[in-house]
């Protein structure tokens, strides 16, 4: 099959693949982009029927096409997501083929230049941007995979309560789509037990502004990669239900089980570190701290945002945080489902180069590799808190745009 030549190769057709088609085809710099599914292809398969976005749709905005709904303050639904990606695509003309997979990537045979093995046959080029996105590889630990009788599923592949089987339901991962579906479970009225993890807990709205507005108004959301501090979690918000402060202690008083980590599993039986009251602490400390925050730069510029007392007030600690639950014996519980919303590590495997380090993640420098015309786009803290953002990846894309085109000047 011969080999097809393209001056930049772009994988990946979502929001980052279509924001640096744009940004290339301004600068008139041929390219092409191949995506293994549809556009959006996650947005489309691996999204729960009930998911709202977590950004108000104010603020939604790919390069020169903002996100147009009645509802600025609303919060958007996956398939109005997949509408506004592949209206972009179409909006930019983005010279994209789908259904093409690119199975290993690799120098050319020049000194310069890659060779990318496809579905659909050899493509060469002189740049390659990597635009696969941050949720590559579901993680599911091995803890139950000895107990068939138990009904498992990845957050990416639950779509609603009346996809499990009856009785009680243990969600593990206390992140944005752990917290997000245990309530969803919670008011299908099922029996919920949670697994609550390290998080950063943020307000959704605070003194009348959105969390995502006192993120743009401070600056926040610009912090670069290098000033982030070790914690590399994001703002734990939900869309769903008009958008509201996520608090595991109203969980509680609702009827939710807490508890801490997951961490062995034995004949169904789990044992759980005792640490949920540090991990509720933790994230009351993250929440308070935002809140202060805000309150002083309300106070030092003079503001008239008026105060919020209401927004600090705390519920009582649930049972568990003085008396934790150490073990937990599934059948007993009467549960019969475990939803892992664990996360996604990279999977770069395809990737022949020297670019990976040991965890299996890209080593560049705001995207920008050590390999000459190598690039990384739409990972999270690429370059900044906000890289990951629909909102923020213009900025990333049109760096690594320029880049390009000044090598191709030089």
């Amino acid at each position: 099959m011969p080999t097809e030549t393209i001056e930049t190769l772009i994988v990946g057709g979502g929001q980052a693949g279509l924001a640096v088609s744009h940004m290339l085809s301004r600068s008139g710099s041929p390219h092409l982009i191949l995506e293994r599914g549809r556009i959006a292809e996650r947005w489309r398969t691996e999204r729960w029927d009930g998911l709202r976005f977590q950004f108000p749709n104010w603020s939604v905005q790919l390069p020169d096409f903002p996100f147009r709904r009645a509802d600025a303050d609303g919060f958007a639904t996956s398939p109005e997501i997949v509408e506004y990606l592949s209206s972009y695509a179409d909006h930019v003309r983005a010279p994209i083929r789908c259904g093409v997979t690119v199975t290993r990537l690799s120098h050319g045979n020049g000194a310069s230049g890659f060779l990318a093995e496809t579905s659909a046959g050899p493509v060469a080029s002189a740049n390659v941007v990597v635009a696969t996105g941050p949720y590559q590889r579901p993680i599911v630990p091995p803890l139950l995979q000895d107990d068939p009788w138990l009904f498992q599923v990845h957050a990416s592949k639950y779509r609603a309560p009346d996809q499990l089987p009856a009785g009680a339901v243990l969600v593990v991962g206390s992140g944005a789509s752990g917290a997000q579906i245990a309530e969803e479970l919670l008011r299908a009225d099922r029996r919920v037990y949670l697994s609550v993890g390290h998080h950063r807990r943020m307000p959704r709205r605070y003194r009348g502004r959105d969390l995502i507005w006192w993120l743009s108004f401070l600056g926040l959301d610009r912090t670069p990669t290098e000033k982030r501090g070790p914690d590399r979690s994001l703002p734990l918000i939900t869309g769903a239900y008009g958008g509201h402060t996520i608090d595991f202690r109203a969980f509680a008083r609702q009827g939710m089980t807490l508890l801490g980590r997951v961490v062995a599993a034995e004949n169904g039986i789990l044992d759980i570190a005792p640490d949920l009251a540090k991990h509720l602490a933790s994230g009351d400390a993250a929440y308070a701290g935002f809140l202060d925050m805000v309150d002083a730069h309300v106070a030092r510029q003079g503001l008239d945002m008026p105060a919020e007392p209401g927004a600090r007030a705390v519920y009582p600690d649930p049972p568990q945080v003085a008396e934790p639950l150490r073990r937990l014996d599934l059948r007993a519980a009467g549960i019969g489902a475990v939803i892992w919303a664990t996360g996604y590590s990279c999977d770069f495997s395809w990737i022949d180069m020297p670019v990976i380090d040991g965890a299996g993640e890209p080593v560049h420098r705001d995207g920008i590799t050590d390999v000459p015309g190598l690039y990384f786009l739409g990972l999270q803290w690429l370059s900044r808190m906000s890289s990951s953002f629909l909102s923020g990846i213009g900025e990333d894309a049109a760096r690594l745009a320029d880049h390009i085109v000044a090598r191709r000047s030089a």
